[in-house]
């Protein structure tokens, strides 16, 4: 059996079923959490998951041919007919929580996760396979060239687990680009003890002008005062998501704090 792996490149097929497995190994069993897959195509990651899932996996595919083929391959798998991107998962599922997995469409796959991380008290994991560019780029620590602004704000509230590298060979035909399955799991903070929206909007001003300093970056938002702190000298591929989060409480004009 063979999927296809991105549409954007065209017809791509996974036709290694040991890539698959490990993807869908990348769940944990030791919970009766629900699991929503993520544009199934053909099935070829379904069939692992309903084997350890069963009754307990939903699968939202978009391609009226694949939805029809999964009906017919498993009868009693609940298939939705629709775009993940605008579905309401709250109503979906109740505010219940959920775990969510997928061999994603790589043009779409940074809004899959920030949508994933809107909704993050609901989705304590979040794993599957994805260009290794963008991987890469949501995994990356401080200090590397590719960390940026998926990178925080994810990090934020999730760790990430960088599983595997998976190469060009395992699809027909090969694509132009590597893949790599991530893993996201929840991690323990309930809030970022910051104005999130001023984190948010910090973020994404100080990377969008990388190459300059805090200070020369953030200008708009300090309204012309100079702050007298060593953190506004740096760049902000150098900054942790603690880092930004004290500097946003600067700007706000609130006491500086811990992160842990």
């Amino acid at each position: 059996m063979e999927v296809r792996a991105k549409k954007y490149l065209g017809q791509h097929f996974l036709t290694d079923i040991s890539v698959a497995k490990v993807i869908a190994e990348t769940l944990p069993v030791d919970n009766d959490l629900p699991v929503l897959e993520v544009g199934p195509g053909m099935g070829m990651l379904t069939q692992f998951l309903i084997s350890t899932f069963n009754d307990r996996l939903t699968v939202v595919e978009v391609d009226g041919e694949s939805v029809d083929y999964l009906h017919d391959k498993w009868p009693d798998l609940r298939v939705v007919a629709g775009d993940f991107l605008k579905i309401n998962l709250k109503e979906m599922y109740g505010g219940e929580k959920f775990m969510v997995i997928g061999n994603y469409p790589y043009n779409i796959s940074s809004q899959i996760f920030f949508k994933v991380l809107e909704h993050r008290d609901q989705i304590p994991v979040c794993s599957g396979m994805i260009q290794k560019e963008v991987a890469e780029r949501i995994a990356a620590a401080p200090g590397s060239k590719t960390y940026g602004i998926t990178s925080v704000l994810l990090q934020a509230f999730y760790d990430i687990e960088y599983v595997t590298t998976v190469h060009e060979n395992v699809f027909n035909p090969p694509p132009k680009v590597k893949s790599a399955v991530i893993r996201m799991t929840r991690n323990g903070r309930e809030s970022l003890g910051c104005d999130e929206e001023m984190f948010i909007k910090i973020v994404k001003t100080a990377f969008n002008q990388r190459r300059k300093t805090m200070r020369n970056s953030l200008k708009s938002l300090l309204d012309n005062k100079i702050i007298d702190s060593d953190i506004f000298n740096s760049r902000p591929e150098t900054l942790s998501v603690g880092d930004f989060v004290n500097l946003t409480n600067i700007i706000s004009g609130k006491v500086s704090i811990n992160f842990l």
